[in-house]
């Protein structure tokens, strides 16, 4: 797509004709990081909805069908209402706006020098996730929901092995 097709194609999506009503975070559920940043983003006083659909799920392609639904997990994607999508320090910043006590931050941040600073954020936090995803870097591992842990926000992450599913583990 040239630049001009991208200027036409979002030419009805101006901020200032096409208010945003409505965002959907895609997050990542296997993700540690993601569980945690869904869960506060879940429990803050909102202005513009946030609703949290897992990325890389049935519900996310057949609502975007447009989208590449493998890069929504590499990195962090909001689509609005009307059809925009953010991606990078962009999603966060937009995701920032969306709530009350951090709209100001997200104003800061989308300033040149803030938009550094998010970018810088959105690196660690990729950074972060990549030692978790290859089992092995400073971290270690991070809770799949794949190998049994699931999150509860009351509770924190809980296991429950594949071979403990009938009240019987192995090492009773």
């Amino acid at each position: 797509m040239t630049a001009r097709q991208a200027t036409e194609a979002t030419a009805d999506r101006d901020a200032a004709r096409v208010p945003v009503r409505r965002l959907t975070v895609l997050h990542d559920p296997d993700c540690s990081l993601c569980a945690f940043l869904s869960d506060w983003l879940r429990r803050q006083r909102q202005l513009v909805p946030l609703e949290l659909v897992p990325a890389g799920s049935a519900e996310a392609a057949l609502r975007f069908p447009g989208l590449d639904h493998r890069a929504t997990l590499d990195e962090i994607t909001v689509v609005g209402d009307a059809g925009q999508v953010y991606r990078g320090a962009a999603a966060w910043i937009v995701t920032l706006w969306a709530l009350r006590e951090h709209r100001a931050l997200a104003h800061r941040l989308s300033t040149p020098a803030g938009a550094r600073l998010a970018r810088g954020a959105v690196l660690a936090a990729a950074e972060w996730r990549g030692t978790r995803q290859h089992r092995g870097g400073w971290g270690g591992s991070g809770y799949r929901r794949a190998d049994g842990w699931s999150y509860d926000p009351a509770r924190g992450w809980t296991h429950t092995s594949a071979a403990c599913t009938d009240g019987h583990c192995p090492t009773d």
